[in-house]
């Protein structure tokens, strides 16, 4: 009998350490991070046939429909590293995909827990506004809570500091408008369900990953 998986589902606003949580996460259970992000990547970049399909209607400045996103994730969780279940970031987005995510994960009993990492709006926008990216290599710094030794110069190559479009306030504030409207009716979705628990992101992250762990229990 093969072992039962866990899926874990991640929420919280832009900003609130969904990825930083996701990969120590990973180091602490051997459950690995399955990000949106990294699946659209690695499809658009091998040309797979999902990837094709994907690219095609990014081309044409529309959004990826869910079918071709659920169908890329379903192809990831299939793979080896998923065999004992995955820690979810980015994924589900909205109803559809969560409704879909639910038969996925039926066969080993649904979705374990979700996470829901708290963080006030304005803490928010003060973290991800902060933040500044070498131009060169890519390493990434913050104002307050992780500043270069010289301002605006990469500690590593010399390279100038910068601040991402999608850094900026306002696209900030864009960001957590669309998580309202699409992802925080999920909020609602997995409390119905007796699956959410809520996590204070505001405190330091070893807090933070220590309140996750013991969730998973």
């Amino acid at each position: 009998m093969s072992e039962v998986r866990t899926y874990v589902v991640l929420l919280g606003v832009p900003g609130a350490g969904k990825g930083t949580q996701a990969k120590l996460l990973e180091q602490s259970t051997g459950l690995p991070q399955v990000s949106t992000g990294d699946i659209f990547r690695y499809n658009l970049k091998n040309q797979t046939e999902l990837g094709k399909l994907a690219k095609s209607y990014m081309d044409r400045g529309d959004l990826v429909p869910d079918d071709v996103t659920i169908r890329m994730v379903e192809d990831r969780l299939q793979q080896p590293d998923c065999a004992r279940g995955a820690i979810m970031d980015g994924f589900p987005r909205n109803l559809v995909q969560a409704d879909a995510f639910d038969k996925i994960t039926a066969p080993d009993g649904g979705v374990h827990v979700v996470p829901l990492i708290n963080l006030e709006d304005d803490e928010t926008i003060r973290r991800i506004t902060g933040r500044r990216s070498c131009r060169t290599c890519g390493a990434v710094y913050h104002v307050v809570f992780n500043p270069p030794k010289i301002e605006n110069v990469c500690d590593i190559d010399g390279g100038e500091l910068y601040q991402r479009d999608d850094d900026k306030e306002e696209t900030v504030r864009n960001r957590l408008f669309v998580y309202y409207k699409q992802t925080s009716p999920l909020i609602g979705y997995y409390f119905a369900k007796g699956v959410l628990a809520e996590v204070d992101g505001s405190v330091p992250i070893t807090e933070v990953q220590q309140a996750l762990l013991a969730l998973m229990g």
